[in-house]
């Protein structure tokens, strides 16, 4: 099951660690039919069937990027630790990841993956496709 960290910039560490974001619970899973992303406090999890496909993405503003955002042009969510790259994953139904019991749900999810490629690759092996 291939696992993808954030690649968490040194400067941010200690803030994004007030919201439980440490390199232990910052990641994303592919794994058994599903993406599970865990970003400190946040979980996201999909079936593989969900995810409609990527989008490399960055550089991005960093105060834009740090944290956990949710982007009000499309409700899409960013779970960011760095400034310099990321990936898209877009979902063909929107999924719940930034408020409990799926009250808000997302179209997609920026991630800020130390291997956001990697991550397109696994996404693009995955069976259902």
């Amino acid at each position: 099951m291939p696992r993808f960290d954030f690649a968490i910039e040194p400067a941010w560490r200690i803030p994004l660690r007030l919201f439980g974001v440490t390199p232990e619970r910052a990641f994303a899973l592919v794994e058994e039919g599903a993406l599970t992303v865990r970003f400190g406090h946040w979980l996201l999890r999909t079936p593989l069937s969900n995810v409609a496909g990527t989008t490399l993405t960055g550089p991005y503003s960093t105060l834009k990027v740090i944290g956990a955002h949710l982007s009000l042009a499309d409700r899409g969510i960013t779970f960011g630790t760095n400034p310099r790259r990321g990936v898209c994953v877009r979902f063909h139904t929107p999924v719940p990841a930034l408020l409990p019991g799926g009250l808000l749900t997302h179209p997609g999810a920026t991630l800020t993956l130390a291997d956001p490629e990697g991550l397109v690759r696994a996404l693009e092996k995955r069976p259902d496709t």
